[in-house]
């Protein structure tokens, strides 16, 4: 056979093939069909370093005037009640200042302007601040009768302001009694959660035991109230029926009561101590004005 023909032949089969030529032109693609194209949105961030949310009833802040004070204060000032029960009452609508009905929030009140508050108008009065060394057979309460003598006849002279003691005392109990207008330091010194230390003497009928006095200095249970003694011991150089107790308890009842509690009669209690303040050129009787250091020490307690 001629190899040529041969070679023929093989190109020949090719040629019969059922595959397609490469050199065939491929049709078209389609193209896909696209939806719409997506938006990117830019959502900005409201820089709220610099703004402050304003609260509901929140006066609007400007510069503030010479010897302008908040309305709050200036009715705390005026002796009627505390700065959180005024905004209360501010709230309410139950105070105008020049006649106008005032509920918002931290209003400042001008020198010269009239407030009035449910129906009367208020005179701030300025704070006073007077520490008696209280003698026995005087009273806090004001429903003992003749009897026994208030207090207040104590410091008589001392302020023309209506001020009130801090805390209770009975007619036994002598030593430091706080006397103040400030409506908001009184009801600070009388709240369950406060922290001030005060100091006590007192004097038993007996000699204190020492298992008791490591029973007291532990705490303990008094009607279903847990209650914490920062210290107790034996007064240096004294019987062992003289003791010191140091709790942040303003209540002279709850003094009285842990040393009933472990059956001694107690004969005197004497507040040597309240909240860094002490007795010291105070004799029995007397009274004296706090200094500004002194009242600075009490606000930050």
């Amino acid at each position: 056979m001629n190899n040529k023909e041969g070679n023929n032949n093989k190109s020949g089969g090719r040629a019969n093939s059922s595959r397609p030529s490469s050199n065939k032109p491929k049709p078209a693609m389609q193209k896909r069909a696209q939806g719409p194209k997506k938006v990117k949105t830019i959502v900005k961030v409201a820089d709220t370093t610099d703004k402050v949310e304003k609260k509901p009833n929140q006066a609007p802040k400007r510069p503030k005037v010479k010897d302008e004070i908040r309305l709050n204060k200036y009715i705390s000032n005026s002796g009627i009640c505390s700065r959180r029960d005024a905004d209360i009452y501010i709230q309410s609508g139950n105070v105008k200042v020049n006649g106008i009905p005032v509920v918002e929030m931290g209003y400042m009140v001008k020198p010269g302007d009239v407030v009035n508050f449910d129906g009367a108008v208020l005179t701030p009065e300025k704070k006073v601040y007077i520490l008696l060394n209280k003698p026995k057979n005087f009273t806090t309460a004001l429903d003992e009768g003749q009897e026994y003598r208030n207090v207040l006849e104590l410091v008589k002279g001392s302020t023309t302001a209506k001020i009130g003691p801090v805390g209770r005392m009975d007619k036994n109990t002598t030593g430091l009694l706080l006397f103040t207008n400030d409506t908001d330091m009184i009801r600070k010194f009388t709240l369950p959660t406060n922290k001030s230390s005060k100091i006590y003497q007192v004097s038993l009928d007996k000699n204190l035991k020492f298992e008791d006095l490591e029973k007291i200095n532990k705490g303990l249970v008094l009607d279903g109230h847990r209650v914490f003694v920062e210290d107790v011991s034996y007064v240096e150089g004294e019987a062992k029926s003289e003791i010191g107790l140091k709790l942040r308890s303003s209540n002279v009842k709850v003094v009285r009561s842990i040393f009933e509690h472990f059956s001694y009669d107690v004969l005197r209690i004497d507040r040597v101590a309240f909240a860094g303040l002490t007795k010291k050129n105070l004799p029995r009787g007397n009274w004296r004005l706090l200094t500004e250091q002194e009242i600075i020490n009490l606000k930050n307690v």
